[in-house]
């Protein structure tokens, strides 16, 4: 089999997908530039062939598609006019796959979307693979049906984040880490500056001995404070180095369609705070029982659920952790790889 993505930016989550699914037949990656704000440092294996789609030209590329000889087009979404005339082409004849993690919000522009999908989406994609629930409600809104969707879309590189959890989990049994961890750009819709002002003025009201480390880069300056440390972009093989001296996950995001990061925290075993517009939490948290949720862009109710957690004993924190861990188990590259080699074998037999 040969499998084909029209792909937006790759993430090393993504090439962990990717190798798992090379097991099954060729991997071809068709790419954008790699993003400034994400300054990846790829490790590519040898049985995936990347191309940078700057490369090329429409003319190029179609014909680039047509020597690859694909089985199946996964495309991100519908964005690239260039990768929808390409996956135009092959509408019938292989599974055509459109990739999506918008929420459905009910806006004008998708309401728009949903009228227009008639005939432009649905002349253009067999299906559609979405990370969870209020995607899959878009999805069925633009007109797919329910046996046309696929959920699962994003997985974490699940073996790496494990194996941290399992060399970690005793180390924090003896001794748990009093500090919470943002990973994420530095950007005002990840709402770091309300995550900043509540982490001080928590400790302002209730002097404590948590920390705040932040790990990422962006156009919002970085603020100074004794208890809150940065560490600028980090690449995840090295997040290692972070993970065992901190002790609970917080994303604050004020928009955040899904969100890897936090399946890789909750794979690691970190009790997790996560604002309510972040979409992979209707996965990985149950509140009051592996972390807490609070209102995005609202520092008083950030505060309250830091509050919470630095309220808890260490041996409810770790055993918060393990709950984690548990969740992360419901999707794994290996899960992603099978669910994208039934759909082909399923139109090729």
């Amino acid at each position: 089999m040969k499998f084909l993505f029209l792909y937006s930016e790759i993430a090393e989550y993504f090439l962990a997908c990717c190798e798992k699914l090379s097991q099954y037949g060729d991997v071809h990656v068709i790419r954008w530039p790699v993003n400034k704000e994400a300054p990846f440092h790829f490790n590519i294996s040898t049985k995936i062939k990347l191309y940078s789609k700057s490369d090329y030209n429409l003319i190029q590329l179609i014909e680039l598609v047509k020597n690859i000889e694909p089985n199946i087009i996964i495309c991100s979404g519908w964005r690239d006019k260039d990768y929808l005339k390409i996956t135009r082409n092959y509408y019938g004849i292989i599974p055509t796959v459109m990739t999506c993690d918008t929420p459905w919000q009910g806006n004008l522009k998708q309401y728009i979307a949903t009228i227009i999908s008639k005939i432009t989406l649905l002349r253009i994609y067999s299906h559609a693979w979405v990370p969870g629930k209020i995607q899959k409600k878009y999805a069925l809104k633009l007109g797919f049906k329910h046996n046309q969707i696929l959920e699962g879309f994003y997985s974490c590189d699940l073996n790496h984040f494990e194996l941290i959890y399992q060399l970690e989990k005793q180390q924090k049994q003896n001794s748990f880490p009093f500090r919470f961890l943002y990973v994420g750009r530095y950007m005002e819709f990840k709402g770091i500056q309300e995550l900043w002002k509540a982490f001080i003025e928590l400790h302002n009201e209730q002097p404590n001995d948590w920390e705040l480390w932040c790990l990422g880069t962006g156009d919002i300056s970085p603020i100074t404070h004794p208890k809150i440390k940065h560490f600028g972009f980090v690449q995840p093989k090295d997040l290692k180095n972070y993970t065992s001296q901190c002790g609970a996950f917080i994303l604050p995001s004020r928009f955040e369609p899904w969100g890897v990061v936090v399946h890789e925290f909750a794979a690691c075993g970190f009790p997790l705070l996560l604002s309510d517009k972040v979409g992979a939490a209707e996965a990985f948290l149950q509140d009051n029982k592996n972390g807490y949720f609070f209102e995005a862009n609202n520092t008083n109710s950030m505060k309250e659920a830091m509050k919470k957690i630095i309220s808890k004993r260490p041996n409810e924190l770790t055993k918060m952790g393990e709950i984690s861990n548990q969740l992360a188990q419901q999707i794994s590259p290996a899960i992603w790889a099978q669910t994208i080699f039934e759909i082909t074998r399923a139109k090729i037999s």
